[in-house]
C-alpha cells in the first residue's frame, strides 16, 4: 500500500518573482504545448547554442517543446537576476548539470521536462534536483526496478498490487532522478556513497493530474510550503 496521498499543487499566475528567502523553494510550471506560446516569439530568448540544438531536432513537437522549456527557464531566471533572458550565462558540471555562472552561484535551479509540461525549482544556497514523470504503464517495470533501485525499494515496488504499483514505481523513480540531479553526479553514478551531512530531503507532489514530481534538496520543507508559480 502507498503512504498518504500526495499534495496536489495549485499554480499561481505571477508577473514577477516573489521574494526568495534562504529557506524557500519556488517551483515554476512551464507549458510545453500550444499554451506555452509561439516558439518563433521565444527563440530570441535562447542563446546561439540552444537555438542550434533546437534546429537539430527533426520532430516539430519536440523542437517546440525544447524552445518553450528553455526560453521559459531563462524568462523565470531573468525575473530574479534582472538580466535579459538571452544574456543569462550557464556553466555545466562534470556530469552535465547546468548551473549559473558565479562563485557562489546567485541562485540554484533545476529544470525537468515531461510530456506537455516542465518544472523549474529555484532556491538559494543549496543545490536542487527536480524530476517529473507522466504516470504511464510500463511493460519492463520489474526489470527497471531491480536494475535501478536498491533491493528493498525494488521489492516494495514489485510487492505492491495494481493499480498502485505504477504510482509506487514512479515515486521511487522520481526520487532517484531528483536526488542524483541535486548532487549533480548523474543517474549512472547514483550508487556512489555521498556525504551523510549533504543527503537531500526528497518531497513528492502532483503537479497535474496524471503526473508525479519529486524535488530533492538539503533541508527541503514540505510541498505545501513551497511557492507554486506560473508566468502570467
Amino acid at each position: 500500500m502507498l503512504s498518504a496521498p500526495l499534495p496536489v499543487l495549485a499554480w499561481r499566475l505571477v508577473s514577477s518573482a516573489p521574494r526568495l528567502a534562504e529557506t524557500d523553494l519556488h517551483l515554476w510550471r512551464i507549458e510545453l504545448g500550444p499554451d506555452g506560446g509561439d516558439p518563433r516569439d521565444l527563440l530570441p530568448d535562447l542563446d546561439p547554442g540552444e537555438r542550434a540544438r533546437a534546429e537539430r531536432l527533426a520532430l516539430p513537437n519536440r523542437r517546440d517543446a525544447f524552445v518553450r522549456a528553455h526560453a521559459g527557464l531563462r524568462r523565470i531566471l531573468a525575473l530574479y537576476l534582472g538580466d535579459a533572458p538571452s544574456a543569462i550565462g550557464f556553466r555545466v558540471g562534470e556530469h552535465g548539470k547546468p548551473y549559473l555562472a558565479g562563485e557562489p552561484p546567485p541562485l540554484h535551479f533545476n529544470l525537468t521536462t515531461a510530456a506537455g509540461l516542465a518544472l523549474v525549482g529555484i532556491a538559494r544556497g543549496r543545490p536542487l534536483g527536480v524530476d517529473c514523470e507522466r504516470l504511464t504503464a510500463r511493460d519492463n517495470l520489474a526489470g527497471i526496478a531491480r536494475r535501478m533501485f536498491p533491493p528493498a525499494i525494488a521489492e516494495g515496488v514489485l510487492a505492491t498490487p495494481e493499480p498502485h504499483r505504477t504510482e509506487r514505481f514512479y515515486r521511487a523513480w522520481t526520487a532517484l532522478e531528483a536526488e542524483v540531479k541535486a548532487n549533480g553526479r548523474g543517474l549512472h553514478h547514483h550508487r556512489q556513497v555521498s556525504d551523510p551531512q549533504a543527503t537531500p530531503t526528497i518531497r513528492h507532489c502532483i503537479p497535474e493530474t496524471g503526473y508525479i514530481a519529486a524535488v530533492a534538496g538539503v533541508g527541503l520543507g514540505p510541498a505545501e510550503d513551497w511557492s507554486h508559480l506560473r508566468l502570467g
